[in-house]
């Protein structure tokens, strides 16, 4: 467990739902000193900043930060069907963000992303293309956490919370609950949240009322609804909203104090989540630098686990 730096500017969303809304995009990758690591997907996220992009555009940017060594070289076809939308919606984007057309994107995209075009995958079966995807997307969370400052800054969140609730529905309700299952070793008060419905308001009440500070949030596609509108009360509650999402361009943004990305795969019928699950484990670390018993109370359960013969040696 390693010491955390001193604290730093969290980045408040305001709706417009780009990158430099969420304190954790582009500008959250950079490093000591202000440099940005030399890499393609950062820059790329870099180009986005600043502009108001609409969800369909927000999803073309989402996914070509996460091919960024293949976009380059990438027809408008190719990009569009890589995003899921119609050639004419990248036309647009690339007009939302300056450019005449998508040839002059493209051109611009070699300058500043530049990489080699034998990067483009090879001969890999479709099981083998996810898990070269999924690969690549550790690959981007490695360079996004060249500056630890962000995750830091969580763990002192996470840590001071208490009680600590921890929300995620539908697809990332695994993700809040083997998060929730090791914090509440070295947490003492971590409280999941990860059935929607009509008392889940009640229960962010509940945990406000007993002085919690924090709410964690994990966020994957499908983005529902509730988990928007929960957000959204928590902030009105008077909640800080930590939130781990595949994507800082994500809908959550808007409601989040601090946005951490981490891409998911869509390669298979059903999304992965390697990268955020991973995040999630750094999380954890950042925020047992900031409880000073986290090792005794990690300590004290080996102990009473050999004693009861909990796990099989």
């Amino acid at each position: 467990m390693s010491t955390p730096s001193a604290d730093v500017n969290m980045g408040a969303g305001t709706g417009s739902g780009t990158g430099a809304d969420t304190g954790a995009g582009a500008e959250g990758a950079a490093g000591p000193g202000g440099h940005l690591p030399d890499s393609p997907a950062v820059r790329l996220q870099a180009l986005f900043e600043g502009h108001r992009l609409t969800p369909t555009q927000r999803r073309i940017a989402h996914s070509m930060v996460r091919r960024a060594s293949e976009v380059p070289f990438l027809s408008s076809v190719e990009l569009a069907e890589l995003a899921g939308v119609s050639q004419p919606s990248v036309t647009r984007f690339a007009v939302a963000l300056g450019f005449d057309g998508y040839p002059a994107l493209r051109k611009h995209l070699r300058e500043v992303a530049p990489t080699e075009q034998g990067a483009r995958p090879g001969s890999y079966n479709e099981y083998q293309q996810a898990v070269e995807a999924e690969i690549e997307n550790l690959r981007h969370l490695a360079e996004v956490l060249a500056d630890p400052r962000p995750v830091q800054r969580a763990g002192q969140l996470l840590a001071a919370s208490r009680p600590l609730p921890v929300l995620g529905l539908r697809a990332a309700a695994s993700q809040a609950y083997g998060f929730a299952y090791f914090a509440a070793k070295v947490h003492p008060d971590v409280r999941l949240l990860n059935e929607g419905g009509t008392m889940i308001h009640d229960r962010i009440d509940a945990a406000v009322r007993a002085g919690a500070t924090t709410l964690l949030c994990f966020a994957l596609p499908r983005h529902p609804r509730e988990v928007v509108d929960t957000l959204a009360y928590a902030k009105g509650a008077g909640l800080t909203v930590v939130t781990v999402a595949d994507s800082a361009f994500a809908p959550v943004a808007k409601v989040s104090d601090l946005l951490l990305p981490a891409a998911v795969g869509t390669g298979l019928a059903f999304d992965t989540a390697c990268a955020p699950m991973l995040l999630g484990r750094v999380l954890l670390e950042a925020m047992c630098d900031d409880l000073p018993d986290a090792q005794a109370r990690l300590e004290e359960f080996d102990t009473r686990a050999a004693t009861r013969g909990l796990f099989v040696e």
